[in-house]
Order: C-alpha cells, then sequence, then structure tokens
C-alpha cells in the first residue's frame, strides 16, 4: 500500500475536491486544497445526486444532511409564449428523480462536504496552481512546494489538466450550446416551483426553492462553432417573461456563463498527477450527472490509493473502474440537450402539442418517469467496492 503519511495536493475545493479530501483523510493521506477563490463558493444552480453517489455520500455518512438541504421543489410547469400552461407534472418528474434522488443547490453540497474536513484537512483558499514539474508544485503566491501526488479537481477548464496534459482544446468538446444562469427576483412569485418557456433554439427556464427569496433563471441555447452572441442577441423576440429576466441578469451579481462541453480523455494520469471529476470526465450539464460522476468518481479514486502500493498501478485500477460508469454518463448529454433545446419552430409545436395531449392522460407521471429510466440505469451503472 502507499504510505498513508503520503502528501496530496488536491487542487480546487469543489464537489470532488472535498469529497477526495474527505476519503483521502479517511485513508490516512495528508491532504491539502488548494483553492482560487477566495472562499468557499456558495449558491450556485441546483445539482442531482442520483444512483450510485447517494450510496457514496450514505458511507460517508452525510446522506440526512444532503436530503435536509432539498430544494423540495414541488411541482414544474411548461409555458407557452403567452404564459399559458401547456403541461404541469410534480417537481420530481419534471428533474428527472427517482429512487431517493436529492436535488439541493450546489453550494449547499459543497457546505455539507466541506464540513466533514474542514478541522483536519489543510484548505488554502485564495491560492492557484501555477505550474507543475514533476512532484513540485508553484503557487501563485510565489511558493513552490513538494508532493508525493498532485490531483485535479478543477472542473472543465482545469488549470491541473492544462499544465500536465496539455491545452484545454485537445479534451474539452463543446456541443454546440451554451447555458447562462443567474439570481433574479422572483417576480413570478414561485413557490418551490420550475417554470419552462421554450423556443426555436432558445429554452428558458425559473425556478424558486426552499428556503429561498430570489429565484434562478437559467437560459439554454444553441450557439455552434464560436458564436458568441449576448443573451440580449441570442434571445431577441422570444415571447414570454424572457425580456424582463433578461433585464434582471444584466444587474446579477452572479451569472455564470458557460459552453456546454464534454472532457474526453484517452487517459486520467501522468506521473504523480491524475484527474477527478469534470476536470477529466465532464459529462455536461444536461447530462444531469455530473455531481454524482465527481462523488462517486472521488470515492473510486481514493479507494484505489489506499488499497495499492504503488500510484501507477492504483490510478490504473482507478480508470478501469470509472471509465465505464464515466463513458455511460457522457452518452446522455448530447441526447438530453436536444430534448431541452427544440432546434426549429416545428418541433416546438409538435413538442407543445404532445405535452398538452399528455397532461390529460392518467398516468401521466409514470408514462414519463419510463423516459428516464436511460438515466437512472447509467447512475447506476457501477458496482462500488467496500475500501
Amino acid at each position: 500500500m502507499i504510505p498513508m503519511t503520503s502528501s496530496v495536493l488536491v487542487v480546487g475545493a469543489s464537489i470532488a475536491g472535498t469529497s477526495l479530501a474527505h476519503w483521502l483523510r479517511r485513508a490516512g493521506f495528508r491532504p491539502t486544497v488548494a483553492e482560487r477563490a477566495p472562499a468557499l463558493r456558495d449558491g450556485g444552480y441546483t445539482v442531482d445526486v442520483r444512483g450510485a453517489a447517494l450510496e457514496v455520500v450514505e458511507r460517508m455518512g452525510v446522506l440526512d444532511d444532503v436530503r435536509r438541504s432539498r430544494t423540495a421543489v414541488r411541482a414544474g410547469t411548461v409555458v407557452d409564449a403567452a404564459g399559458r400552461r401547456v403541461a404541469s407534472m410534480d417537481g420530481d418528474t419534471f428533474g428527472g428523480r427517482a429512487h431517493g434522488d436529492a436535488e439541493l443547490l450546489r453550494g449547499d453540497l459543497t457546505r455539507v462536504l466541506y464540513g466533514l474536513t474542514e478541522d483536519d484537512v489543510e484548505y488554502r483558499f485564495g491560492e492557484a496552481v501555477t505550474g507543475i514539474a514533476g512532484n513540485e508544485v508553484t503557487f501563485s503566491s510565489g511558493r513552490t512546494e513538494s508532493y508525493d501526488l498532485v490531483i485535479g479537481a478543477d472542473g472543465v477548464h482545469s488549470t491541473t489538466r492544462a499544465l500536465a496534459f496539455g491545452p484545454e482544446e485537445r479534451y474539452v468538446h463543446d456541443l454546440g450550446y451554451r447555458i447562462a444562469i443567474a439570481t433574479v427576483p422572483n417576480h413570478l412569485g414561485l413557490d418551490r416551483e420550475e417554470v419552462t418557456y421554450v423556443g426555436p433554439g432558445r429554452t428558458t427556464l425559473v425556478y424558486s426553492t426552499a428556503g429561498e427569496a430570489t429565484a434562478k433563471a437559467m437560459f439554454l441555447y444553441e450557439s455552434p462553432g464560436d458564436a458568441r452572441q449576448t443573451l440580449r442577441e441570442a434571445y431577441a423576440g422570444q415571447g414570454w417573461e424572457v425580456p424582463r429576466l433578461l433585464d434582471a441578469v444584466e444587474s446579477a451579481p452572479d451569472l455564470y456563463s458557460d459552453t456546454m462541453s464534454q472532457v474526453t480523455m484517452d487517459r486520467w494520469s501522468a506521473g504523480p498527477v491524475a484527474l477527478v471529476g469534470d476536470a477529466a470526465y465532464c459529462a455536461s450539464t444536461a447530462s444531469g450527472q455530473g455531481t454524482s460522476l465527481a462523488l462517486v468518481g472521488a470515492y473510486v479514486l481514493a479507494g484505489e490509493l489506499r488499497a495499492h502500493d504503488d500510484p501507477a498501478a492504483a490510478f490504473a485500477a482507478y480508470e478501469r473502474r470509472m471509465r465505464p460508469f464515466a463513458e455511460r454518463n457522457q452518452a446522455l448529454g448530447p441526447a438530453n440537450v436536444r430534448r431541452m433545446v427544440l432546434h426549429s419552430r416545428r418541433q416546438v409545436r409538435m413538442s407543445m402539442r404532445m405535452l398538452a395531449v399528455l397532461d390529460r392522460l392518467p398516468g401521466k407521471d409514470r408514462l414519463l418517469a419510463k423516459v428516464m429510466q436511460p438515466l437512472h440505469r447509467a447512475a447506476t451503472a457501477i458496482e462500488l467496492p467496500a475500501y
């Protein structure tokens, strides 16, 4: 086994990073977490913990905390350009959740995970990694330190990956869509509800969650190639509440905007450096599985490091176990985004008619749940060892 006194630098206080720090510390390693942000990232959009990831958080001992932090969204509605209701369903069906799946805000989950490690793991906030040369790591503060292992848990635009494996364009693949999300006033008076408007190539949704006075507005839209339209340009002429939401987004303090992308790599490790979560196998927001992949990946990586006496063998075992699971969940992304963002007016009209018919059918929630079966099969497509 690798010596339990081994020092491990985890780059990124993300869901993957905080989870990995917990499992490493529990196994007897000495993890340090470097995070470029000045503090733990709060708030954010909703995330789901599904399938195998539920088993991971139960093994962490925080399943009850995760459940207490749930958004409790109770209903979802689709509306047309005039704001007329087309279809409604319960919140879990609308969000594709079943079998005890939990939806919560990203910041709430990060706080739960951070709480497991804040007393016995060193966190260095405001400290970015600027160089990696073997076991030597250079930080933005100018200091250089040596670690036995370096693990990049720093997201789709991973600096660790760029330093150890090469430029981002080799590994990050744009699906042809963009996502933007921001906190906005809850002018619709939503109470743990989600409302979705679908236009040609443009989808807008607004939701409120338990305990939040504000709402979140999310925009998903086609953006092929290098197109970088502003939100106003992309949504020009759209109906419903879109113009008012765009006004609110312009003054939002937390606007997040990025391409919807996936990360694919031939290998997730090089020498003493390895990657976990979105840095290695981002499945895109459209997959609904990014958070679960991060939780499961951190558990498996730490477990294999604990089980092997050589880092290279541990990294290889981690990849053998995780790659089929990651690839199966990545396959969800392109198909899901095409259902979320409809290309033409004809597709929008047909979809609205089908939803209106479905809304009147008895047992509609059961029918919609069947549509989500591929997601749930993918979410459970790994057997977790008891390391």
